[in-house]
């Protein structure tokens, strides 16, 4: 800076274009997530989460790259399809652990499948009611490559489901 701005008043302009800029920053919305496409350290870590997750036994793959697994129940409750309403308790996590949407400590959230992100019409439909799963979901199933809200563009997502009912029943 100093150096374009060398001249008398340079320091002040510097300062005023630092403060214009800062304010700026400031200004972005709060539930906006930085672009993270070009964080190489954290692309790479989006990708390691998925395979080290298909590496370990339990997980199963569907389209997509899509990985699931059943940690609670057998399967042998009423599945979905994605014409219904769910009601889940959920948990949304990043792959560094940081928690982005929850239901647990409130009540259950109802959603019509069908108006899911894409991992969730593939992986619901395979729980049967009172079944707990664990999603992992490439971007490409999740929210692309632009993001929304707080999740950036590019995450892989980490999801902990449990199916309460469908269609709000509870069988």
């Amino acid at each position: 800076m100093r150096r374009l701005f060398a001249g008398e008043g340079g320091a002040t302009l510097a300062l005023g274009l630092a403060l214009i800029a800062a304010a700026a920053a400031v200004a972005q919305p709060v539930d906006s997530a930085a672009d993270r496409s070009q964080d190489v350290t954290w692309m790479n870590a989006q990708q390691v989460a998925l395979a080290t997750r298909a590496a370990q036994p339990g997980w199963q793959s569907l389209e997509g790259g899509l990985l699931w697994r059943r940690v609670a129940g057998d399967g042998s409750g009423k599945h979905p399809t994605p014409d219904d309403i769910v009601t889940v308790h959920y948990t949304g996590t990043f792959v560094d652990g940081a928690t982005f949407d929850s239901s647990e400590g409130g009540e259950p959230a109802a959603f019509p499948l069908g108006k899911l992100i894409p991992a969730w019409k593939l992986a619901i439909p395979q729980m049967g009611v009172g079944d707990t799963i664990e999603l992992a979901a490439p971007a490409s199933l999740a929210y692309g490559t632009k993001g929304k809200g707080p999740i950036p563009g590019g995450a892989t997502l980490l999801f902990n489901v449990r199916l309460i009912g469908i269609g709000g029943s509870d069988s």
